[in-house]
């Protein structure tokens, strides 16, 4: 057996107190997490980002800085590594598609999304907001992309 992390990205993005966050269904789950996905290939990470908040918010996003590189086994044969992106969004237009998969798109303070801890996709989502609230921010220019 071959070991391999699935690379993922994921941003939180926080306006006036409150955090942009999905709730989507997994594996029969209604779950909340925020924007995020897999790396595709040829995507730079930020990229990646853009992608993910675009689909799953129909929100134009701009990363401002890496917050948190996490490593979560889940089992196994299966490993995340979850690049965490800070930034802003634009304003929600209708006319962009949002993922059919994505039920609805909140801003939620933390005492909410504390609240809803058991609903949450995994526990790198309150773990990212920490990172976030602490001040943690890693230039952009530390990724180097070689396409």
């Amino acid at each position: 057996m071959i070991w391999k992390p699935n690379v993922t990205v994921a941003a939180v993005i926080e306006r006036d107190g409150r955090y942009l966050l999905v709730e989507e269904v997994v594996e029969g789950r209604r779950v909340f997490n925020q924007p995020a996905g897999h790396l595709e290939q040829g995507e730079s990470l930020p990229d990646a980002a853009r992608r993910e908040v675009l689909e799953e918010t129909g929100r134009l996003f701009t990363p401002e800085a890496l917050v948190a590189v996490q490593l979560l086994p889940v089992s196994e044969t299966l490993t995340f590594l979850r690049f965490t992106f800070c930034g802003q969004v634009d304003d929600h237009r209708p006319d962009r598609p949002q993922d059919p998969d994505i039920l609805a798109v909140h801003w939620l303070s933390r005492a909410e999304i504390e609240a809803r801890r058991e609903r949450l996709r995994s526990p790198l989502v309150l773990d990212s907001i920490a990172a976030y609230e602490s001040g943690r921010r890693c230039p952009l220019n530390l990724l180097e992309h070689y396409p």
